[in-house]
């Protein structure tokens, strides 16, 4: 059986290996010991943190629903509760994004907030 030569598939893994370091610092960028060290725990680092990117959206949008509840003297926990009481079925990105753009349809969920919590 013939000998294989295995330049052209080296090649082509070092390449893929240095494409996915490109823009690192020092010989990260340029050696493929060290970039295939970077380049994995890049990857362990992209795999994580789009879970955690769900969950600090989850924490931005809670912040900024609760400085619009605030303003209109209620807090979130309350708002939350009267908006379940009353069948509201906004998720919290969504309250979040009325909260900034349309202010004034967002005091109209507060009101009706409010007038479901003061009746329970």
């Amino acid at each position: 059986m013939a000998r294989v030569k295995r330049g052209v598939t080296a090649r082509a893994r070092h390449k893929k290996i240095l494409d996915m370091a490109k823009g690192y610092r020092g010989r990260s960028k340029n050696c493929f010991r060290v970039a295939i060290e970077k380049v994995e725990k890049g990857l362990q680092y992209a795999y994580r943190d789009r879970k955690n990117k769900k969950r600090d959206f989850r924490g931005i949008w809670i912040q900024r629903i609760n400085a619009a509840a605030r303003l209109h003297g209620m807090v979130y926990s309350q708002f939350i509760r009267g908006l379940n009481l009353a069948n509201v079925g906004l998720n919290r990105k969504m309250l979040a994004e009325i909260a900034i753009h349309q202010p004034e349809t967002f005091a109209s969920l507060v009101e009706q907030a409010k007038n479901i919590n003061s009746l329970k």
